[in-house]
């Protein structure tokens, strides 16, 4: 992969989108600088807006409009650092054949990791095939190399051995007939 078009979903309040912007940018920066590292380049599908002071899709239509002119299978971030709304950006995953990579900041200040969860929830029942990742600072082995294997494959796999399926678990009669209690 040597180009990535990149969106970003925002809020549908102007004062909201303008005062996550900065930590927009700068996590953007920082992703920009991963890909590089890797010999990609961004290509952001919707320009900084300096009439609403924000670079974010802030409304379905403008969505849509901004998934018109992506490439259909070119190969596509969706970076969060801030809430987003998931309807923004939704109709133009569902119909995009490209791989999908969605990628959230680690923070504390900025809920870019609960809103790429929404969109990931969104995207899962969807049927939309999709990557992810998630970092603090864009430089972590965990990230460079799922970032990596993504622009290689168009996928991501993440270690799931330590999960156990859910239809293996044996709930002891004890803790069964209180969670029964609890729920009547």
């Amino acid at each position: 992969m040597r180009t990535i078009y990149l969106v970003a979903s925002g809020d549908l309040r102007l004062a909201a989108n303008q005062d996550c912007e900065p930590a927009q940018a700068a996590m953007e920066t920082q992703i920009n600088a991963a890909i590089a590292k890797l010999g990609g380049t961004i290509r952001r599908a919707h320009l900084f807006d300096p009439e609403k002071k924000h670079g974010f899709i802030d409304s379905q239509k403008s969505g849509m409009d901004v998934f018109k002119t992506i490439p259909p299978t070119a190969p596509l971030i969706v970076a969060e650092a801030v809430w987003q709304y998931t309807h923004h950006v939704l109709a133009g995953l569902l119909s995009h054949r490209g791989p999908i990579l969605t990628i959230a900041n680690w923070s504390g200040t900025w809920p870019g990791l609960v809103g790429m969860l929404n969109l990931n929830a969104s995207l899962t029942k969807a049927g939309v095939e999709f990557s992810t990742l998630w970092s603090e600072d864009f430089t972590d082995p965990f990230f460079v190399k799922g970032l990596a294997r993504w622009m290689h494959t168009g996928k991501v796999k993440h270690d799931t051995t330590r999960f156990t399926p859910y239809a293996r678990v044996r709930v002891p009669v004890a803790a069964e007939k209180i969670g029964v209690q609890f729920a009547r």
